[in-house]
């Protein structure tokens, strides 16, 4: 009995040692499900996040069955495309900035004079992070005007309500990543100034 038993379990073992199928990133949803937030958002997360990003612009959609809603005809495939574009630039900026504020220091304080030069090639680092942001709003604007078309009306794929929510803050003007860019680059250009003008002392 103990040795039927031992046989049977040998058996199964080796019918479960199949190769198991490997799946291909490919397309633009295959990446875009390999981004994702970290609790603690260190540099090399967001550089990571940036790359499958990156990928994701640049790979090309699955079949609309594989979407990430529910398309019935072309009018929502066009849609869903520009969307999906508009939003993934979207997410590159959030991460652009989140990397940035690793290296960003928000005041230049006097006792920081030892480290000056340290702390201005941070800033640099966090003003080159805000700079390419502006880049990726130019390009999410472009596709959300695409989106906010008129044969679009009354058209929402409530699947990605976030992205309509995205969508139509960006066409009302609520959502304006520019000014923010801008005003986050300007401030950091001001404490660079106020590094470079510092005396080096030892405190």
């Amino acid at each position: 009995m103990k040795k039927a038993v031992f046989f049977l379990t040998l058996a199964f073992l080796f019918l479960n040692l199949s190769p198991l199928s490997a799946y291909m990133v490919k397309y633009k949803e295959d990446y875009y499900k390999l981004f994702h937030v970290h609790y603690q958002q260190l540099p090399d997360d967001c550089i990571e996040n940036i790359y499958w990003l990156e990928k994701a612009v640049q790979a090309d959609f699955a079949n609309p069955m594989y979407a990430r809603a529910k398309i019935r005809d072309e009018r929502d495939w066009e849609k869903y495309r520009y969307m999906f574009m508009m939003h993934v630039n979207l997410k590159l900026i959030e991460q652009h900035m989140r990397l940035g504020r690793v290296y960003d220091h928000q005041v230049a304080r006097f006792y920081d004079a030892p480290w000056k030069d340290v702390y201005t090639e941070d800033l640099k680092k966090a003003k080159s992070c805000y700079e390419a942001g502006l880049v990726y709003w130019k390009e999410a604007k472009v596709w959300a005007e695409k989106a906010n078309a008129a044969r679009f009306n009354f058209l929402y794929l409530t699947d990605i309500q976030g992205w309509e929510d995205e969508r139509d803050r960006i066409g009302n003007g609520t959502l304006d990543y520019e000014k923010i860019l801008n005003r986050e680059i300007n401030r950091v250009q001001s404490v660079i100034d106020a590094f470079t003008a510092m005396e080096t002392k030892s405190y």
